[in-house]
């Protein structure tokens, strides 16, 4: 355990509240255009979208907040990263009430979990290189995007990339928020994007009766559950760990499963314990006294809710954008998520066959019986699995 949190002096505030800031910085700047890319191919109109903006942004700030104080660490909370990548598609064919209803299974699924105290014995159940091939699988089409406008727009894609590619060279943490910075400063200078009528707009919620159908249930709501509790939560849980905090899964899982479920008919999809954005504010460029870098959670989570309340605001900015531009900036966003979901798919030579038919059936993104493709690919790797790997015991 943690030795008592020590008194807090006023010099003890900057560096924990600029890495919360960082961190809220690098998680809008980077694959939150996802949710926008996924409002997109749902047609939400832009009330709606700035209405998921709201919900997101409020529900994390909150609970990561409030876990924050609870218990005295850095407990960084983020949208589900993977699960909205994963709606891009799900939203293209699955009703929006349907959706929600869907999120709120989702969400359910995780309170239950967290209440159970199950969350290490569901994660043993689930092969990590079946979970790593789908998440890749999932991801995939993201990855190739990146690079698929250079045939439509060569000049800004081609900018993105290099960019990226120095920026993550000399500086990797900030790659992502340096291409979404100098590619709006090229859209900018070529008129491409209007904002001169941009103004500060607090978000109005809308509520979305939720409506329950199976095609939801098995094409959404599943594949929603196992990536973030695969994708997210357990990378999310390995960071606090390997920075010294101990708090249990458990409250953490109840926790954000919870706001998620409240949060749901507003838009919100999922919420979660943040991973990668999350080392930021618990590594020692927090504070060098880990009993202090509680504040940078604190901070994080007033952050976030400030951006919630302006949800409209950064809804504009971000419809505002060229497709071309959204894609590749998501791609690249996930550049990195790709490639540790394949590594991880490939680690374990036992497994590593199922794992890639896991992958390749995901990417197919199989459209059977009206139920979607990360279903299916889950389906067919487990099958896979049990094939290659049953023993039948000696003779």
């Amino acid at each position: 355990m943690l030795p008592a949190t020590s008194a807090i002096r006023l010099n003890d505030l900057m560096h924990p509240i600029v890495a919360g800031l960082i961190s809220v910085i690098v998680n809008y700047g980077g694959t939150f255009i996802l949710v926008f890319q996924a409002a997109r191919a749902a047609g939400l109109s832009p009330e709606r979208t700035a209405s998921w903006v709201w919900s997101v942004s409020i529900g994390v700030g909150v609970t990561g907040l409030l876990l924050s104080w609870r218990y005295r660490e850095p407990i960084i909370t983020a949208w589900s990263t993977p699960a909205a990548a994963f709606l891009v598609t799900a939203l293209a064919t699955t009703p929006y009430a349907e959706a929600v209803g869907a999120y709120m299974i989702s969400a359910a699924a995780f309170v239950a979990l967290g209440l159970s105290g199950s969350f290490e014995k569901v994660i043993r159940l689930i092969p990590p290189g079946i979970a790593s091939g789908l998440l890749a699988g999932i991801l995939l089409q993201f990855g190739i995007g990146a690079f698929g406008g250079a045939s439509v727009d060569p000049a800004l894609v081609g900018l993105l990339v290099v960019v990226y590619l120095v920026l993550k060279r000399f500086s990797a943490r900030y790659a992502v928020v340096g291409i979404l910075l100098l590619g709006l400063i090229f859209l900018l200078a070529q008129g491409r994007v209007d904002l001169s009528g941009l103004s500060l707009q607090l978000a109005t919620p809308l509520l979305t009766v939720p409506e329950f159908s199976l095609n939801a249930l098995l094409s959404v709501a599943l594949p929603l559950f196992l990536i973030t509790l695969t994708g997210q939560y357990m990378p999310g849980m390995l960071v606090l760990r390997n920075d010294g905090f101990r708090t249990s899964a458990n409250p953490i899982v109840t926790v954000t499963g919870l706001g998620s479920l409240l949060m749901a008919p507003f838009g919100s999809h999922a919420f979660n314990i943040a991973a990668i954005t999350a080392a930021i504010a618990t590594g020692p460029e927090a504070h060098e006294d880990r009993r202090k870098r509680w504040i940078a959670g604190i901070a994080a989570g007033c952050f976030y809710i400030l951006v919630g309340v302006f949800g409209v605001t950064l809804a504009a900015v971000f419809t505002a954008f060229p497709a071309t531009f959204i894609t590749t900036l998501a791609g690249l966003a996930l550049l990195g998520t790709i490639g540790g979901s394949l590594a991880g798919a490939m680690a374990d030579p036992a497994t590593r066959e199922a794992s890639l038919i896991t992958f390749l059936a995901s990417a197919a993104n199989i459209k059977l019986l009206g139920i979607g493709g990360a279903f299916w690919g889950l389906v067919i790797g487990l099958l896979a699995y049990a094939v290659l790997n049953f023993r039948f015991g000696r003779a």
